[in-house]
């Protein structure tokens, strides 16, 4: 959630922080800006909307230097406005932040008292004018930020630059993720590793707490105590082609069509050379000692729970708990002694999962995490750390980052299953070999894109849908409401089937889709039973499943997309396949942006 790039280098900052900005797209903005230093003279641009509009005022009102910070900002506090709009200037202070200050109402009514007057009706504003007041009191820059970072509560990642410092920027996070790059006599700072990585392949995370004094030959950090800490720096590779289409219109698009590749790839890294056994971390826990587990995350990431606590539960035999994140910690649950927690994230910086798993961390036997980004903030406070290795994900809606998860899920719930003497070595290697088919099964589903491209344009002019699942299919039925509604904004809900007639039958009629995912499993005749509920009040059923469930259910059905066989347990990986495409060509038929649709972020760094 918004975007910070910072440079101290040896050319024109201007084009290289714009180009790093859209880097950072992904995380989501509705507006942008810099600023920069140049011969000692601070100044600033911003624009509303798009990076592009950014880039038209530059061409017209052009910053020179080679010192600058940027911003891309989600609203938070005060509409998106160029006023807004970061960098925010206070004299010779300009700042950029991600994050909240929670006490900016008591420094603002202080800074008020002195006769400070604003003029945004933003908290970053005050982190701004509360630096220039120290600088006028007579400190320097480099002080006066500190004791500004020293003042201030809630979540934030923070860059200060100043008028006269063209070898300066001061650094700080606490609950926003922020790295530091090294160069050759330059250095730069990010929000996240994909901004930095084609200006250095060395970054430094800073930890929790940390600020860092970053200088184009040095960087001094300091931890929450203020004392001299050090990081370690981490080399980096990021393929650049990730972070461009490749080709295609949409970098959803690309990342529906890397699914057989990526989840391959996760297949092939938690699997023994020959294929048939499980081969996780040596720190990975017993599950014959776990009573229970609690999985906890936000999102499709928390759907992506609510499918693997099917197989807990089900292969292993592990009572399981799924939690919001967001409403997890602040219930104050018991932890019940010989509890597994397990948190799941695509970003690894999600700010309420973060907070759930400091809440669970010394009281769960384990803590374990299911990420995309191995050197994130979950992913360095857990115990142990299972990457997914989707890539990057630009798309703000989860396609691969999903379905990855799904993969690294179920195979960990084999692992339980196996420690528990739940199932033996035959019948985990059938599991396996299922497995190591689902990327070919992947691959055959994409080749039904055109049929769901003629069923999505079908679509576009309902106000509403839903989704129906029984089973495991139930938490993709909510996932594929979930992806309808956050990129075409038609309003969807999912639903388990047999909830139908306990209230959402009350909106079915001629105008209303009801998209039903249904293999051909035990549970097939029982969905076909809710269908014909649907049809029997002129409902518009769309039905996804396999070539014998369109057989068997084809009377009356609206339309039908036809999935390969797949093992029971691994249709929902599958299936998300049509879910993710139907979202993704009914929002392109109604001309909404999809990568980046309204109001949303990638990653949501703020409670």
């Amino acid at each position: 959630m918004c975007g910070i790039i910072g440079v101290l280098g040896n050319h024109e900052a201007a084009p290289i922080l714009v180009e790093a900005l859209k880097r950072l797209e992904y995380r989501g903005y509705d507006s942008a800006g810099i600023a920069t230093v140049n011969n000692g003279v601070l100044d600033r641009r911003r624009a509303v909307g798009k990076l592009m509009n950014l880039s038209d005022l530059l061409v017209h009102q052009p910053l020179a230097g080679k010192s600058g910070i940027g911003h891309t900002r989600w609203a938070t506090h005060g509409a998106p406005t160029v006023s807004n709009a970061h960098p925010h200037q206070a004299g010779s202070v300009a700042v950029v932040h991600n994050g909240i200050i929670e006490n900016f109402r008591t420094l603002r009514a202080d800074l008020a008292d002195k006769g400070i007057a604003f003029h945004t009706e933003t908290d970053t504003e005050t982190v701004a004018l509360l630096c220039q007041s120290f600088i006028d009191q007579g400190l320097a820059p480099r002080d006066a930020a500190e004791q500004t970072i020293a003042r201030l509560e809630g979540a934030y990642a923070l860059c200060f630059l100043f008028q006269g410092q063209d070898d300066l920027i001061v650094a700080a996070r606490r609950g926003s993720p922020l790295a530091v790059g090294h160069g050759e006599g330059e250095m730069f700072v990010g929000s996240d590793a994909i901004a930095l990585a084609p200006l250095t392949s060395e970054i430094t995370y800073l930890e929790e707490g940390d600020r860092a004094v970053v200088t184009r030959n040095s960087l001094e950090i300091f931890d929450a105590e203020g004392r001299r800490a050090n990081r370690q720096m981490r080399k980096i590779s990021i393929d650049t082609s990730q972070i461009e289409k490749g080709g295609h219109k949409h970098f959803m698009a690309k990342e529906i069509a890397e699914q057989p590749t990526v989840i391959g790839d996760a297949i092939s890294h938690y699997l023994s050379d020959s294929g048939d056994r499980i081969a996780l971390p040596a720190e990975t826990p017993d599950f014959a000692g776990i009573e229970r587990i609690t999985m906890v995350a936000c999102g499709t990431a928390y759907l992506a729970c609510l499918t693997a606590k099917y197989w807990f539960e089900r292969l292993a035999g592990i009572p399981v708990e799924v939690d919001i994140a967001s409403e997890f910690r602040y219930r104050e649950p018991p932890v019940p002694e010989g509890s597994l927690a397990l948190f799941v994230s695509q970003s690894g910086e999600t700010a309420d999962t973060l907070a759930a798993l400091r809440y669970m961390s010394g009281r769960a036997r384990h803590v374990l995490s299911v990420v995309n980004v191995a050197e994130s903030s979950i992913a360095r406070e857990s115990d142990l750390a299972l990457p997914i290795l989707a890539g990057a994900e630009i798309g703000v809606a989860s396609t691969k980052g999903f379905t990855c998860q799904l993969t690294v899920l179920y195979l960990l719930a084999l692992r339980a299953a196996a420690d528990r003497g739940r199932i033996g070595e035959d019948i985990l290697a059938d599991h396996l070999s299922a497995l190591r088919h689902l990327p070919n099964a992947i691959s055959q589903s994409l080749t039904e894109e055109p049929a769901i491209q003629k069923v999505a344009k079908r679509l576009v002019d309902a106000q509403s849908a839903l989704f129906l699942g029984r089973g495991v299919m139930y938490p993709l039925a909510l996932e594929g409401a979930l992806k309808l509604k956050e990129i075409s904004y038609i309003h969807a809900e999912g639903y388990a089937s047999g909830e139908l007639k306990h209230g959402p039958i009350a909106l079915v009629d001629k105008n209303m889709p009801v998209i039903v995912i249904a293999p051909h499993d035990a549970l097939f005749d029982k969905t076909v039973s809710n269908m014909q509920e649907v049809m029997a009040r002129n409902g518009r059923v769309v039905l996804i499943t396999d070539a014998s469930g369109a057989q068997e259910a084809q009377d009356g059905v609206w339309q039908t997309i036809t999935m390969p066989a797949i093992d029971d347990a691994l249709a929902p990986i599958l299936y998300a396949i049509p879910a993710q495409l139907l979202a993704y060509h009914t929002a392109v038929a109604k001309g909404t942006d999809v990568d980046q649709p309204r109001n949303l972020a990638k990653s949501v760094t703020v409670e």
